[in-house]
């Protein structure tokens, strides 16, 4: 693959299971989401997107680079490249499962898994490049800050879901 080309499909995957996710949650806010208790610090409904664009552009840039500095899918370099699979499936996992099944206590326990995989991929990005571990530092910033929203909106509304 071309120079351009790699780093072009690796920044683009990501955002396609966010757009694909994006159909189930705008179809979720007016209906549910909207209804449900919500803390008042939690980020505007508009937010999401731009962020989401970022990050996945940026964590798959940060996939690129492990893939291009480690040597591709080979010896030791499979870790990283598999945590990272596995937290991106885990990521795009989330929406159907908050959203489409509007499961708070299941998007709960999955962001929590989610969390613990974005941190163990930074972890082992780290050896190969600290700049594509360094890029998914934001990520797991929001992460957390998404749990805890997951979290919030969990116990305020036990009784009306799950």
């Amino acid at each position: 693959m071309s120079d351009y080309l790699a780093p072009a499909f690796a920044v683009v995957l990501p955002n396609l299971g966010g757009i694909a996710g994006g159909f189930l949650t705008r179809r979720a806010i007016p209906n549910w989401y909207e209804n449900l208790q919500k803390p008042s610090w939690r980020p505007p409904n508009w937010a999401f997107g731009p962020v989401w664009t970022y990050l996945y552009s940026s964590m798959g840039y940060a996939s690129y680079l492990v893939w291009r500095d480690g040597g591709g899918f080979e010896g030791e370099n499979r870790l990283p490249l598999a945590l990272f699979g596995t937290q991106l499936a885990l990521n795009w996992a989330w929406t159907p499962i908050f959203f489409g099944a509007k499961s708070l206590k299941w998007g709960l326990i999955e962001i929590t898994v989610l969390w613990g995989a974005i941190a163990g991929t930074i972890f082992t990005f780290y050896p190969v490049s600290k700049l594509a571990a360094g890029l998914l530092v934001p990520y797991l910033g929001w992460v957390t800050l998404a749990s805890a929203l997951t979290y919030t909106i969990w116990r305020d509304n036990k009784d009306r879901t799950d």
